[in-house]
């Protein structure tokens, strides 16, 4: 071996005994490797940062925002809706979970899909009377085979993609991954489906919640073309009750009913008061077509203390000169500005208690709505808009941060941490997919190449408002960039120094013995156990000079190696630490380092099975 030869390797058995260790960030680990190659000289000092204009990690950031994107316009509510069925069995239940969660996958990033379906997760393991991990690891394992049936689903798609257009056969496209990942996943999920949920170990879930605002009362509108018009009101509560929400009382033509007839007809215009969960806010409206009251068009309010009793003359007139200032370009800013949804806490002492959103004018002198209240103890039988405030009361609203922000420091206000809460926007969410599906569909026929064509989309979303402009670069998970841009010049000093022929020689001669087959099931298993130990870009990254190293000293196609370590570098199902998705079910599941493998043995075992057979056949030798 060669000096530069054993650098590498010292650097990559460096790199994965920390990242195995877990004490530092494997983005942090990536980038320390990144500048002892550059500082040894492995990579040149100019190509140093050159991962992070590489078309793969483009792609894998503009999947993240689009992925966003897609929940944020309310399109995945409805798609949840549609297909997760209302009353089964834990078998047709896990089926139908893990279904969708690969059918997501394939079309964003699949740890954006996970962390979508891990609340409907929790609520089904509650309803079906199972402990959450028999739920949550089905559905992390879906979610990581779905991810491999396109090349959009998974970073190691992506890099392996550029990896072959480097060899000068041209990237894979959209769905090259297709017919291999589709035959994994399909075969995958039945086995999880049916037999593997059973093999998760039975844990109690360790995670904690923070602060607990409780369930907030909400007013919703029956709107033209509710799924709620027309029916009885226990056809509604039933239709509710599956987004655990619960209908507490009726207002009709201005008449407050706290406890209407459960055989009252609905109709258009009739007001629901619900009491739902904040997190299941935007499926409870989404299940019955929904619209919250305080988001229609706003009416005329009056007078700044309109049914209150008159306020200390030096408190008013501080009330009145912010509504001043505020009223110059509340309602013109409001409307450009992001939107977004924010809970606060009513301090004590603080000027809102004992006044209702009416009384002063919160949406017409601020741009602000209360969509929803919180108050521990007791239901107010007053509207939403009338209900006076009191100290403790959590209030949901809704507009620019800006305004809230202000709001909030004026009147006493604490806001809380920002949690998922979500109000679907019909409008948007077709928008959405439309924008996505015509992104995909030009990818498919390589119109452009993918990473333009999926930034386009992204500028689309911003433009469109699908994706707010403040919320852009928060949406995008920056460890994995930075993985990601970090990683591939080290990949390239693997192939530059000779390391990948080495090792390619050393399979071939010790392993495989110059049979084609051997070397391709050889390299994916290595793959696979890598990945196990590393993360999954990392491990593609490494592994794709390697493979066509292989395929060149064998003197056939690489096309079938670079399958294989695509398949097997998604494919980490026996520890934790190997894939982000294993990762964040650990504690909401209660599981432990080697509860994965139970399950994860297996799976890997079919997925190698099935695999091989199907990549010989679409890419032959």
């Amino acid at each position: 071996m060669t000096g530069d030869q054993v650098l590498i390797l010292a650097v990559l058995a460096t790199v994965t005994a920390t990242f195995l260790w877990g004490r530092w960030r494997h983005d942090l680990v990536a980038m320390g490797a990144l500048l002892v190659c550059v500082l040894t000289g492995l990579v040149p000092g100019n190509e140093a940062f050159s991962g992070f204009g590489h078309p793969a990690v483009i792609t894998v950031a503009c999947v993240l925002v689009l992925g966003y994107g897609l929940l944020n316009s309310g399109a995945v509510d409805v798609l949840v809706n549609r297909i997760l069925p209302k009353s089964t069995g834990p078998t047709v239940s896990i089926l139908a979970l893990i279904g969708l969660a690969a059918l997501l996958s394939a079309f964003m990033n699949n740890v954006g899909a996970l962390a979508l379906l891990m609340p409907v997760a929790i609520q089904m393991a509650a309803k079906l009377e199972l402990p959450p991990g028999k739920v949550l690891m089905p559905l992390a394992f879906g979610s990581i085979l779905g991810g491999m049936t396109t090349l959009i689903g998974t970073p190691p798609n992506l890099i392996v993609s550029e990896f072959r257009a480097a060899t000068g056969a041209g990237v894979f496209h959209m769905f090259d991954f297709t017919p291999v990942g589709i035959s994994v996943a399909i075969l995958g999920t039945v086995f999880v489906g049916l037999v593997g949920w059973r093999l998760v170990p039975t844990r109690e879930r360790t995670d904690t919640g923070s602060f607990d605002s409780g369930a907030y009362l909400s007013e919703v509108r029956i709107v033209k073309g509710s799924k709620a018009a027309g029916k009885h009101l226990s056809e509604a509560e039933q239709m509710l009750d599956e987004a655990d929400a619960q209908v507490v009382g009726m207002i009709r033509q201005g008449v407050h009913i706290t406890a209407p007839n459960s055989r009252r007809l609905l109709a258009e215009g009739d007001i629901l008061v619900i009491e739902v969960e904040p997190e299941s806010l935007a499926t409870a409206l989404s299940s019955l077509g929904l619209k919250l009251e305080e988001d229609l068009p706003a009416e005329p309010e009056h007078g700044i203390f309109d049914d209150e009793v008159e306020a200390p003359k030096v408190e008013k007139e501080v009330l009145q000169d912010a509504a001043a200032d505020e009223d110059k370009n509340a309602k013109d800013k409001s409307r450009q500005d992001e939107i977004v949804i924010q809970e606060l806490v009513v301090m004590p002492n603080a000027f809102l208690i004992g006044r209702s959103a009416k009384a002063i004018d919160l949406r017409t002198r601020y741009g602000i709505n209360l969509l929803a209240l919180s108050r521990q103890g007791r239901r107010s039988v007053r509207r939403l808009r009338s209900t006076p405030i009191e100290a403790g009361d959590v209030l949901l609203m809704q507009g620019a941060p800006e305004a809230l922000s202000g709001f909030a420091s004026m009147f006493g206000c604490l806001p809380l941490a920002a949690r998922d809460i979500r109000v679907p926007k019909k409008g948007q969410a077709l928008t959405a997919v439309f924008i996505m599906a015509a992104a995909v569909g030009a990818a498919a026929f390589g119109l452009f190449p993918v990473a333009i064509l999926f930034a386009l989309a992204v500028a689309a979303y911003v433009v469109i408002g699908i994706v707010p402009l403040r919320s852009l670069y928060t949406t995008v998970d920056w460890p994995v960039i930075v993985l990601l841009a970090a990683m591939l010049p080290v990949a390239n000093a693997v192939a530059t120094t000779g390391t990948a022929d080495m090792i390619a020689h050393f399979l071939l001669d010790n392993v495989t013995q110059g049979h084609a087959v051997l070397g391709l099931v050889t390299l994916m298993v290595v793959t696979m156990f890598l990945s196990d130990l590393v993360n999954n870009a990392a491990t593609a990254a490494v592994m794709c000079p390697i493979g066509i190293s292989t395929a060149a000293q064998l003197g056939v196609s690489a096309d079938a190696f670079l399958m294989a370590i695509a398949v097997g570098a998604s494919c980490a199902f026996l520890t934790p630490i190997g894939h982000q998705n294993n990762t964040l079910i650990l504690g909401p599941g209660g599981f432990r380092f080697g509860d994965y493998w139970r399950l994860g043995l297996m799976l890997e075992v079919i997925v190698v099975l099935v695999s091989i057979p199907v990549i010989l056949w679409v890419w032959p030798l």
